[in-house]
């Protein structure tokens, strides 16, 4: 069985800390492992109009050194803080869109390789534009409509490639293949 022998955080950020983990495998061997605890955990959002378009999110991400496509999201405020509240705030602020439409539609875990980070993904129907958006100051961020048909041959293609965005939006699909 395998089991840790040790854990010691190397980094602790404003959301993540990174530990190395000292592992005794099943052959008796130890090897080191890192490990990233997300603190917060996440939310997302499948937000729909009443057309069936999705919502999405255009906005640079360092770790890919580019722009990216994606589910309007974001952390927690904190550990207690409701993931549906977070959904609510995240795509007003990110977006300027409001639903009374909500229901949870899944809960993942992003990397379980080396991160412990949990995204709930909501399911928002019927969205409309209440406001303006809500940026922090080092927000940039755009949003567009898109016919769920569209972004399907994006996620094949590589064109889509964060996980959150390719699991709400293929779960939106079969959804709504059954709705």
């Amino acid at each position: 069985m395998i089991k840790r022998i040790n854990r010691e955080k190397v980094y602790e950020g404003a959301i993540l800390d990174v530990y190395q983990d000292e592992m005794e495998l099943d052959n008796g061997k130890h090897e080191m492992w890192d490990f990233v605890s997300h603190r917060m955990g996440a939310a997302a959002i499948v937000a729909v109009t009443k057309d069936k378009k999705l919502l999405l999110v255009k906005q640079y991400r360092p770790a890919l050194d580019r722009y990216t496509l994606e589910l309007p999201a974001g952390c927690r405020d904190s550990v207690t803080e409701d993931t549906l509240d977070t959904s609510k705030r995240e795509l007003r602020e990110e977006t300027g869109y409001v639903s009374d439409k909500w229901r949870k539609f899944l809960s993942l875990k992003t990397t379980v390789a080396f991160c412990d980070e949990t995204v709930d993904i909501y399911l928002a129907e019927d969205i409309v534009l209440e406001c303006q958006q809500e940026l922090d100051p080092a927000e940039d961020i755009e949003f567009g409509l898109y016919d769920p048909k569209e972004l399907l041959p994006m996620i094949y293609e590589g064109k889509l490639q964060d996980g959150k965005t390719i699991a709400g939006i293929l779960a939106y699909v079969n959804y709504a293949s059954y709705s």
